[in-house]
């Protein structure tokens, strides 16, 4: 599984968010990193929470968990329990028998989409964040996943001389922000690991910057 990093807008103090940053982001990808697009991406998460209808419910159940669609593994689904630092895979249908045994409901629903481009080894995914009932624009982000290599350390470097690439490019456009990079503490969930998977990566990446 490749290695991806993750990136998010940040405003300056006192600007709006505004989808003409977005359409900015992805004509640069185009122009000044020489991105050729490769159709379209979409990434759910939503955010459940238990039904409880008795007092006799058992306490262990997890307050809360997170379940994602991630748009390059359309046949399974991941939950993520934050409070036990597990994330679980399972068949996409899961979904629908969640929907019938109605012990956890569906809180809130975030869409992440928009457009991806293949730069070489890198592939980059350019995209919003919104509700998934509503047209308001609640986050930009931006991931970049470099292809060849699977180890985080050993692609690091690489990784970083892209980010700063993307960075003095924003920068010379005099944006109302900047992108900032999500540092995701692997170590802290699992130690041992120094390669990992679209179970571990892919999941984890995108649930870095949940709103």
């Amino acid at each position: 599984m490749p290695v991806k990093w993750l990136m998010h807008w940040q405003p300056h103090q006192g600007a709006t968010l505004n989808s003409q940053i977005l359409t900015e982001a992805c004509q640069c990808v185009e122009s000044q990193l020489g991105g050729a697009k490769d159709g379209r991406w979409k990434t759910a998460l939503t955010f459940y929470r238990p039904m409880l209808r008795d007092a006799s419910t058992p306490g262990d159940l997890p307050r809360d968990f997170l379940g994602i669609a991630l748009h390059d593994h359309p046949g399974s689904y991941f939950f993520l329990l934050r409070a036990h630092r597990l994330i679980l895979q399972a068949d996409s249908s899961i979904q629908s028998l969640m929907e019938k045994l109605q012990s956890y409901k569906a809180r809130v629903v975030l869409n992440f989409e928009g457009f991806q481009y293949r730069l070489g080894d890198f592939q980059v995914r350019v995209g919003k964040c919104g509700p998934s009932l509503s047209e308001a624009l609640r986050g930009i982000m931006m991931e970049v996943e470099y292809l060849p290599l699977s180890s985080i350390e050993k692609s690091r470097q690489i990784l970083e001389d892209f980010f700063d690439i993307w960075q003095d490019i924003v920068n010379r456009r005099h944006w109302p922000g900047h992108f900032i990079l999500i540092e995701t503490k692997f170590c802290r969930l699992w130690p041992s690991r120094p390669l990992y998977s679209s179970t571990y990566s892919g999941t984890i990446c995108q649930v870095a910057w949940p709103n």
